[in-house]
């Protein structure tokens, strides 16, 4: 048995906290002494620590009260319930932590403006001189029906679209980051994309370890192969855009499974939104 004072001092719950866990029924004391001193056993404890893992989930106590008094609560997958909650917690203070370095470094300054027609036009020339000619050929036909003229007027009214720069904002941070990617000298695409390969192949083959810190290597490596692949500077909102796509759109899941195997779509967007904490 251990006093109100050694419990406090064991697990960092304050005395009066203690008290008030009492008070609401939350915790009580294993038997009071004939002084009327409240004592705990270790069975005690663990409910306190069980207590305390809920409050790290920020929980109100009146709802662990309700938790842990269900005829139906088990210790044991609640202990899992609550790790897999603070991993996602964690992974989400991660992916915080990862946009505030980047924005102390520079990114994502949060301030976008229409594009200038100039601009516009510098972007579209830049893709016309720059793209593989059989690509910018698809690009003419799927958007342009085959006109360049028409291609250029279609991608001119979508620049100049509200939603079309909050999705750059989001991507980019900026209007100078977006411009300056769009107009960059084309960088080595089949490198990033065999690099890309070879991250979701493995990815495929761990997964059945769901929350491993090897996925968790994996999709910084693949977070950073998309930084690389589309001048971004922090690649969470492609990352997330894609998952999202792989979980809702079933051509791209069935396309992406015919790939990499089947249920590698599901996996890895899973893989990612865990990683983001999400």
């Amino acid at each position: 048995m251990k006093t109100v004072k050694e419990v406090s001092e064991i697990t960092g719950v304050s005395i009066r906290t203690l008290r008030y866990y009492d008070e609401i029924g939350l915790l009580k004391p294993t038997q009071l002494t004939d002084a009327g001193y409240r004592l705990y056993d270790n069975e005690a404890i663990g409910r306190l620590q069980q207590i305390m893992f809920y409050r790290e989930l920020e929980i109100p106590l009146v709802d662990i009260k309700d938790i842990m008094e269900n005829p139906a609560y088990d210790r044991t997958c609640a202990l899992a319930a609550q790790r897999s909650l603070l991993e996602r917690k964690r992974n989400h203070l991660d992916g915080i932590i990862e946009l505030i370095t980047d924005v102390m470094e520079g990114a994502n300054t949060m301030s976008f403006e229409a594009f200038k027609e100039e601009e516009i036009d510098m972007i579209l020339d830049h893709i016309q001189e720059n793209m593989p000619r059989e690509e910018f050929e698809r690009l003419v036909e799927r958007y342009g029906d085959g006109s360049i003229e028409k291609w250029r007027e279609t991608f001119s009214g979508n620049l100049k679209d509200e939603k079309t720069g909050a999705e750059l904002m989001r991507l980019y941070g900026s209007k100078e980051k977006a411009l300056e990617s769009a107009t960059a000298q084309p960088s080595d695409m089949s490198r990033y994309q065999r690099e890309n390969d070879e991250i979701c192949r493995e990815l495929y083959m761990i997964k059945d370890s769901g929350g491993s810190e090897k996925e968790k290597q994996l999709i910084s490596r693949l977070a950073e192969c998309y930084k690389k692949m589309f001048r971004l500077d922090n690649a969470r909102a492609l990352l997330t855009e894609m998952a999202d796509g792989y979980l809702k759109d079933e051509k791209l899941r069935a396309a992406n499974d015919s790939v990499y195997g089947e249920g590698s779509s599901e996996y890895m967007a899973g893989a990612i939104l865990r990683y983001y904490g999400i």
